[in-house]
């Protein structure tokens, strides 16, 4: 089969296009034929080492853990799936080193689930990490319906998600993000405000007495902020910076969780998820989508197509 390898840590010129063998399908596992995987900044960050301190990387690495394809095998006690269904998934296992920038790849069951038939297979393969990461720190968060919620950096790959999820839960949202996103965050059920100097009094106007949960996906210094608008600062999750945690708040890393995806499926499948593909490059071209992501300034997800 055909993947993107690292033979080493390094960077988005060291990815190359190979010929590797085809995976081998363990008992609880599905072969999954890609027909697309997303790039999220998590990836190159892997790449470049900086997980090494907490995540055994074995070489050569195939990057990506966002898959949508089809089933092409099942291993031995897989009665949830038959050749032929239509997946997608968030496809973390104990070690990184076999993941879906590849023709095929194997996927433990416990990272999958069906499809959503609304979406395309580019915009399916945009939706579980993010997703799943906006699903979590919603829940984590404790927010419950008619609440006010800050999010930061909504126009993200993660914050667009958990907009769409906090509107669909009948959460109210004020959502940080630049002055060129902020008609897309309306068309999301957000209240937009810019991020930067001034932040605090931008929020105070829409919600003068505060917010009742804060969901930090920026990781831009915002731990402190969301503290002094909070009116209960452990109701601040973030995925970025570990201040939260320490600060009384919660630092949260994603989980594979078969009925967190089979959630955001439904939730596409009503019409209340919709997934913005910024950009979509075929799999040769890995690196230059690497090189978008690391510009930082994304609206929704870049995908690879395969």
């Amino acid at each position: 089969m055909k993947a993107i390898v690292l033979e080493k840590y390094g960077s988005a010129d060291d990815l190359r296009l190979v010929d590797r063998p085809e995976p081998k399908v363990a008992p609880g596992e599905v072969l999954i034929r890609v027909r697309a995987a997303a790039v999220n900044p998590v990836d190159w960050k892997l790449a470049a080492g900086y997980l090494d301190p907490i995540m055994e990387v074995a070489f050569p690495l195939i990057s990506g853990w966002d898959v949508a394809g089809v089933i092409e095998a099942v291993g031995l006690d897989v009665p949830e799936y038959r050749v032929g269904d239509e997946v997608f998934g968030y496809v973390r296992k104990d070690w990184a080193q076999n993941g879906t920038y590849a023709e095929l790849v194997a996927a433990p069951v416990r990272c999958v689930a069906r499809k959503p038939a609304a979406l395309s297979w580019e915009e399916a393969a945009g939706v579980p990490l993010a997703g799943l990461t906006a699903h979590q720190s919603i829940r984590r968060a404790g927010v419950t319906a008619g609440e006010t919620v800050l999010v930061h950096a909504a126009s993200g790959g993660v914050g667009a998600f958990a907009v769409q999820i906090l509107v669909a839960l009948g959460a109210r949202v004020i959502g940080t993000a630049s002055e060129r996103n902020h008609e897309f965050l309306r068309g999301l059920g957000a209240e937009p405000v810019t991020y930067g100097d001034g932040l605090e009094e931008r929020v105070r106007a829409l919600a003068p007495e505060g917010v009742d949960a804060a969901l930090d996906f920026a990781g831009s210094g915002v731990v402190d902020l969301s503290q002094a608008l909070l009116k209960r600062p452990e109701r601040l999750v973030s995925i970025a910076d570990q201040a939260a945690a320490e600060k009384g708040g919660h630092s949260l890393w994603v989980r594979p969780d078969p009925e967190d995806l089979a959630e955001l499926a439904r939730l596409a499948d009503d019409g209340k998820l919709t997934v913005h593909v910024e950009r979509a490059f075929p799999l040769a071209e890995a690196a230059d989508a690497w090189r978008l992501s690391q510009e930082g300034r994304t609206r929704g997800k870049i995908v690879l197509t395969v």
